[in-house]
């Protein structure tokens, strides 16, 4: 299995060289550059496997022997789902009226990111070792991501973890569980912008090779192409739960449509990928206002708004699904050129209309809808209504397709249940309803914050550049950074 960038520059990459990386040399993004065929009888092979078991299955296709030998692969996965709140890491929830939700949020920090996280840092911890290397993680995020990347590389004695979040555009749960990590390797940044804001200086900064090489650079990100593989998952095992696959023969396999609450786009690409290795599903792309991906599925208009929109769903308040590059590049027939094209035209206007072959394609494989607060509240009402089950404003984003766009008798629907309630009580006290707080997330309240401020005006790839390497020279000297900066 070798890996290729979405822009056409790179060719013939191993995994672990794509897992040290964050964007492609080119400004690409990595993806295999072939995608494996799974036959019916190895998915209904697979139909009685946990979601772990599964994990290493699919990690298989995708990760050599000889660079991860299989039984390490197992150990590796085991020990990175170990400390998940339910035994299988997951759980399918079937509710009235057809409903059936999978949650995974039941991670540390209690959204779906953990899962493949979690597995990618421990994939990262095994190379560092191997080799006797460092590295820096840096991390743009809309909300969960810079959680669970802190969470899952915390305390690791050879990472450092750089993440940057969009202050005052985050739930105070998601900035306290970034913030309260006192680590002398996690640091944060709040910055005074949008998280597209960011993810502009996130590209800026993988695309200096020579700062790439020098800190060990890489990404937490759904750039990160370990990321996206393990959410392969999800899908895969949706579709055990729910199509019945153990009860079909020969070629004949039913379909399954998966519901998606969508901001970077990376579990949208991952369903399109599970799709091409043979898996018959539906994909339906669920946003809030921030609506560019409902635009880009129903007329092929790729463009962002005059500015982000700030809803009760703020994991999903992106104008720059980065992760379309990949589905631009599967869907056009691994165009590689016209990737490069368009993405450049893309990030110089913030404008793209998409060519008429390639809109025919993304239709094709993608439904999509978009949902305002109001619809937000009226779903997690319902939800508690009928099943006395509560729902995250984000996972109501999705669930709002299956209450308005009803299934037809004999189909198979599953809904994502991206993060906890937990972690958005403003949305939960806004819709009316109330929650018990875990003790994890009351506890935040209380400890010590550790941040530093990014304002408007302000050089923030110089910043980050300058910390850096701060960072990286009190390492050389063998000494601790955070230490070093209260002692001054």
């Amino acid at each position: 299995m070798r890996y290729c960038s979405t822009r056409g520059g790179v060719h013939g990459w191993g995994f672990r060289d794509v897992l040290f990386s964050g964007y492609a040399p080119d400004g690409g993004m990595f993806m295999p550059e072939t995608i494996p065929i799974v036959s019916p009888a190895t998915l209904r092979s697979w139909s009685s496997l946990s979601y772990q078991q599964l994990v290493t299955e699919v990690c298989s296709l995708f990760i050599p022997e000889d660079l991860i030998p299989k039984h390490d692969l197992e150990a590796l996965i085991s020990s990175a789902l170990s400390k998940f709140s339910v035994p299988d890491a997951v759980r399918m929830v079937r509710l009235k009226n057809s409903l059936s939700v999978l949650e995974l949020f039941h991670g540390e920090t209690l959204a779906f990111k953990d899962l493949s996280m979690m597995c990618t840092a421990h994939f990262l911890e095994y190379f560092l070792h191997k080799e006797d290397r460092r590295a820096t993680i840096l991390v743009g995020t809309s909300g969960d991501t810079g959680s669970s990347a802190i969470s899952s590389t915390s305390g690791l004695s050879r990472v450092d973890v750089v993440v940057v979040f969009p202050r005052g555009r985050i739930t105070m749960v998601q900035e306290r569980q970034m913030t309260t990590h006192l680590e002398d390797n996690v640091h944060v940044f709040a910055a005074d912008g949008s998280s597209d804001d960011i993810d502009v200086v996130m590209r800026k900064l993988f695309a200096d090779q020579e700062l790439v090489k020098c800190h060990g650079l890489m990404s937490l990100n759904s750039v990160n192409w370990s990321r996206i593989l393990v959410q392969l998952v999800t899908f895969l095992y949706a579709y055990m739960q729910l199509s019945g696959v153990q009860e079909t023969e020969g070629d004949e396999l039913a379909e399954l449509e998966v519901v998606v609450p969508t901001g970077g786009a990376g579990s949208i690409t991952a369903g399109c990928i599970v799709k091409q290795m043979g898996v018959p599903l539906r994909v339906v792309a669920m946003v809030n206002c921030n609506d560019i991906m409902h635009r880009t599925v129903q007329s092929g208009d790729f463009s962002m708004a005059d500015s982000v929109k700030q809803t009760l769903a703020p994991a999903i308040d992106i104008q720059d699904p980065y992760n379309m590059e990949r589905i631009f590049w599967m869907l056009s027939g691994k165009d590689g050129a016209l990737v490069k094209k368009m993405m450049e035209q893309f990030q110089m206007i913030h404008r793209l209309s998409l060519p008429e072959r390639l809109h025919k394609e993304i239709s094709s494989a993608l439904s999509s809808g978009s949902v305002s607060d109001e619809g937000i509240i009226e779903i997690m009402v319902k939800c508690w209504e009928e099943n006395q089950y509560l729902v995250c404003p984000h996972t109501a984003v999705g669930v709002w397709h299956h209450y308005h766009c009803p299934i037809r008798p004999g189909e198979n629907r599953c809904c994502l249940a991206t993060a906890s309630p937990a972690k958005f009580a403003g949305a939960v006290l806004k819709a009316g309803l109330t929650l018990d707080l875990p003790e994890a997330v009351r506890a935040l309240e209380t400890k010590e914050t550790r941040f530093k401020d990014l304002e408007q005006g302000d050089n923030w790839e110089a910043t980050l550049r300058e910390h850096m390497e701060a960072v990286r020279s009190a390492r050389q000297r063998g000494e601790l950074f955070y230490s070093l900066a209260k002692a001054s």
